[in-house]
């Protein structure tokens, strides 16, 4: 595989800090643009980050004395640099979708963290393991764009990659029907840690603005199909959610109630997580784990502190699993929000559109 040159945009954020943990070795993308706002822009990296740094992997020394550029006003100069772009800003929605097809108008494919984008019927929203055919979306998206190689894809919700992954495999012999989740999620999801988010110790926050209706819709676009050059939603499986805030650095958790039209039996349910590979396995992409799901028997897993970094934080861990007195079965999942869920998941939908081609 060649190596490509990319560029983070919002790279001071705590999501822009991890994409550069995780590209500092990575063995397919070269950093060479680092980009935020216009308060950043002409500092070094380190005099941006040095005292909001909330990794606990060191600043990436190669990138430490890169200098910021503004990720608004010199698009056409980062184009020029860069084969494609992360994107992880913090702006509105409305300033974001025109930030983003600015880029790829400008023939540099973004590949976005941002929820802005998620809902633009041509714009492929991707789990690589789950809905990897969805790329194939961006041949109509160029084309109302009117570029030859620009194009944006996204990355679901951080939520989402706990309990998605652990129904989309059951339901092409199970048929879900109906699924009910809370999930519990860290702070990082917030772009907090605990010095700076002191109300949520000791303490429950029974409300994340937006959240809730995000990991309602966002389902029915992954388990969607892309027709008449756009990705049409599925009208099912239904879910109802509930999110809480709780007092955890990383990992978000689920707990899950679903009902089948076809309900399996527990032994089923099991061995269809075990054996589960996707596209990203399939390629051995760089960023996917081996194993993608993690069934755990004991009682009290998966646990956050100790399962939450399971393969680099990529696998989905789920334990639990029973039968329920009013839907068929409950179980657990947990994922990383800010490896899986945020900018690892990023960083291997980009490996499998590179994989693709879609770079080139």
């Amino acid at each position: 595989m060649k190596k490509y040159n990319v560029g983070i945009i919002g790279a001071t954020g705590m999501v822009g800090q991890r994409f550069a943990t995780l590209l500092e070795n990575h063995p397919w993308f070269n950093v060479k643009v680092l980009a935020a706002s216009g308060r950043s822009a002409g500092k070094t990296y380190l005099e941006c980050v040095g005292d909001r740094w909330a990794m606990k992997a060191p600043i990436p020394e190669a990138m430490k004395s890169m200098v910021i550029m503004n990720a608004e006003e010199d698009i056409e100069k980062i184009a020029s640099m860069v084969d494609f772009v992360f994107c992880a800003v913090n702006m509105k929605k409305e300033e974001i979708k025109a930030l983003e097809e600015a880029y790829a108008k400008h023939e540099c494919p973004v590949i976005s963290n941002n929820s802005a984008h998620r809902h633009t019927p041509d714009v492929p929203m991707v789990i690589p393991e789950l809905n990897a055919d969805h790329i194939e979306v961006i041949a109509d998206q160029k084309k109302r764009l009117g570029t030859k190689r620009g194009f944006i894809a996204v990355k679901s919700n951080c939520s989402l990659q706990s309990y998605v992954p652990a129904l989309f495999p059951l339901d092409s012999d199970f048929d879900v029907e109906d699924a009910l989740v809370c999930t519990y999620q860290a702070i990082s999801g917030a772009g907090k840690t605990f010095e700076t988010f002191p109300e949520i110790v000791d303490n429950v926050i029974p409300f994340i603005g937006g959240e809730e209706e995000k990991s309602e819709q966002e389902p029915l676009k992954i388990w969607g199909k892309v027709e008449n050059g756009v990705i049409v939603n599925a009208e099912k499986p239904h879910f109802t959610a509930q999110c809480l805030r709780v007092p955890v650095s990383d990992g978000h958790m689920a707990a899950v109630f679903v009902r089948f039209n076809k309900k399996p039996s527990k032994e089923e349910i099991i061995k269809k997580w075990e054996n589960f590979k996707g596209t990203a396995q399939e390629l051995e992409l760089p960023s996917a784990p081996k194993q993608f799901i993690h069934y755990f028997t004991e009682d009290n897993m998966p646990q956050t502190k100790l399962q939450r970094d399971l393969d680099g934080g990529m696998a989905i861990s789920v334990g639990r699993l029973r039968e329920d007195t009013q839907y068929d079965y409950k179980f657990v999942c947990l994922s990383h929000n800010t490896l899986r869920g945020a900018a690892g998941g990023g960083v291997l939908l980009a490996e499998l559109l590179a994989a693709k081609g879609y770079f080139d």
